[in-house]
């Protein structure tokens, strides 16, 4: 295997043990021990821990934009691109019970940690808003784009949230029709 390939591994592995398990209680061995690798190549790639958080959140970032663009294709009016965005909580719903919102819960860990690199996990919160925003101004919203953009994704943490908090599908499905029936009535124009 290359070791383009082996850093890839490891950057997946690491990604899937921090939301699991929290980037605070995720060492080393534990992601070494996933990809099957020695520690010693382990250390060829990743020197230190903040080398591998930065390197899941550019992951997390090129995931989150191949997501995007796949969503841009697939929506045929700006709304329709949103409801993509909201449905993700049905889509995931059963990893979300057990662990949260990938994003929400690693900005949250990083903040409580006072961690150097909470500004950068948040960029993937900043894409989310900035390409919502972008479908709001989209749908003749321009003046409150980022405002509404806000409120989607204050929504969905806050589902995100209760899901952990009571495992609730019937919850996660009923918030997530209320919020796509909201749009369809004040911003679907067709």
């Amino acid at each position: 295997m290359s070791a383009q390939a082996t850093r890839e591994r490891i950057v997946e592995a690491a990604d899937e043990l921090f939301y699991q398990q929290g980037f605070e209680h995720t060492s080393f061995a534990d992601i070494a021990s996933l990809v099957k690798i020695s520690r010693g190549n382990f250390y060829y790639h990743f020197k230190t821990k903040d080398e591998i958080l930065a390197a899941v959140i550019d992951h997390r970032l090129s995931v989150t934009r191949t997501m995007l663009e796949a969503w841009e294709r697939e929506g045929d009016t700006p709304m329709a691109r949103v409801r993509c965005f909201i449905r993700i909580l049905i889509a995931n719903q059963a990893k979300i019970f057990l662990h949260g919102c990938p994003v929400g819960s690693l900005s949250n860990e990083l903040a409580k940690l006072n961690h150097p690199a909470r500004t950068d996990a948040v960029r993937v919160f900043t894409l989310f808003r900035r390409w919502l925003g972008d479908q709001f101004r989209a749908a003749g919203q321009a003046d409150r784009a980022d405002e509404l953009a806000m409120h989607v994704l204050a929504f969905s943490q806050g589902v995100a949230t209760m899901a952990v908090a009571y495992q609730d599908e019937a919850f996660v499905e009923r918030e997530v029709q209320n919020l796509c029936q909201w749009l369809m009535e004040r911003f679907d124009t067709h």
